[in-house]
């Protein structure tokens, strides 16, 4: 059965991560994504490092299942090529730095114009107005406005901390592709299309406030500066390796004393309660390291487990993949890409019992659909080459690899 977006066409505008990977997360849940590229080479993720067959990495892994078409915007034949998608489509998506859309005549009123219940979605780095908002955008630069920076750091006197991994982008891809749900839920029961604005520093922003912003949530009493919760994190070192344990219930704290052979965490007033364990966390951790570091990681979780306390092995990336609960859950897939190979990538995690989301076909080769598409929308043959032959459709040679 088709995926739970099965008829939804949305015509995507976007390029790097945010944008992408909300729309192939919609592509993966059946929705038929047309990804329209400039002529100057498309999305600039097709040409980063980590490369096989002519695609990158980060191009296939943000661009499945979709089709592209190049187009010519900066042609008046061009813009009304994609007026005439935006007509038949749902949803457009765009990441544009905030005002480029509406001057190139792709805004939210020129798309409303040709199809009053669109669905128009603009992702922006900062915000849509403020001094920041026209600033050139990547992601340490929202972790840093953010204060990811900070919050990694541990408290604010040690030396701020990148995320390695591009967090901001890939939670603004996920809140973005829910967002975009809704938006077509709501359509659904009013007949009315909406404009969806979404910044990546507010998806970061929203996102630390569920569990980093404790301190400055009553009003009144904010810390004039974060202090560290501890001096270290929850990673410990095992004889052999590194392992993860968390106990802080009493049950867990007396699971641990067991599982270590450590009868005086016990009786230690510092550790009585989860309170005094929360105030004396430095020493806890201290002591807990110290009896850790006896065994190796094979016989801390045999022990751990043995007792029911939280805990799991550190695993490389590469461990990450053998791992049986990644076996089990099936979230790792290998697939054939026509040009790119056997691929192994993360299938949509979100399962459906009715409606499978599923890979219908790879990452697309740069504007191998542009007639198929066109085709599709109504144009006709001889209006698909006065086009290609004024440059501004192109339709790729599906002879070459890239």
């Amino acid at each position: 059965m088709p995926g739970p977006f099965d008829g939804v066409r949305i015509i995507d505008l976007t390029s790097m991560v945010s944008g992408p990977l909300a729309t192939m997360t919609l592509a993966d849940q059946g929705a038929d994504v047309i990804k329209v590229e400039a002529p100057d080479g498309g999305d600039y993720s097709r040409h980063v490092a980590t490369r096989r067959g002519g695609f990158s990495a980060s191009f296939i892994n943000n661009n499945r299942n979709k089709r592209s078409v190049i187009i010519d915007l900066k042609k008046p034949e061009g813009l009304e090529t994609l007026k005439r998608l935006v007509s038949g489509a749902d949803v457009v998506v765009q990441n544009f730095r905030p005002g480029v859309a509406e001057r190139i005549g792709i805004g939210e009123a020129a798309a409303r114009a040709v199809n009053p219940s669109i669905i128009y979605v603009s992702i922006s780095g900062f915000g849509f107005t403020g001094p920041l908002a026209q600033k050139p955008v990547f992601d340490p630069l929202i972790q840093a406005v953010s204060s990811l920076t900070t919050v990694q750091a541990g408290s604010d006197d040690q030396r701020p901390r990148l995320v390695r991994t591009i967090l901001p982008d890939k939670l603004t891809g996920v809140q973005a592709s829910q967002a975009i749900a809704a938006a077509l839920f709501a359509r659904e029961r009013t007949g009315i299309g909406q404009h969806v604005t979404l910044s990546m520093l507010d998806a970061l922003v929203s996102f630390l406030w569920s569990s980093d912003m404790g301190g400055h949530t009553f009003v009144g009493d904010e810390p004039d500066v974060e202090a560290a919760q501890s001096f270290i994190d929850l990673i410990y070192e095992s004889a052999d390796g590194y392992v993860t344990v968390a106990a802080m219930h009493d049950k867990h704290w007396h699971g641990l004393a067991r599982a270590l052979e450590r009868p005086d965490f016990l009786t230690d007033d510092r550790f009585e309660t989860p309170e005094s364990r929360d105030v004396y966390k430095d020493d806890r951790i201290s002591l807990t390291q110290e009896a850790l570091k006896r065994f190796t990681t094979a016989e801390l979780l045999e022990r751990l487990e043995a007792e029911d306390v939280p805990c799991a092995p550190v695993l490389t990336r590469r461990e990450m993949r053998h791992h049986p609960q990644i076996a089990a859950n099936g979230i790792i897939i290998e697939t054939k890409h026509d040009h790119a190979g056997q691929l192994r990538q993360a299938r949509s995690p979100a399962q459906f019992s009715e409606t499978e989301a599923e890979i219908r076909r790879g990452a697309p080769v740069y504007g191998a659909h542009t007639r198929e598409v066109l085709a599709g929308c109504g144009f006709s043959d001889e209006e698909i080459a006065g086009l290609e032959y004024t440059g501004a459709v192109t339709q790729a040679k599906l002879d070459r690899a890239d």
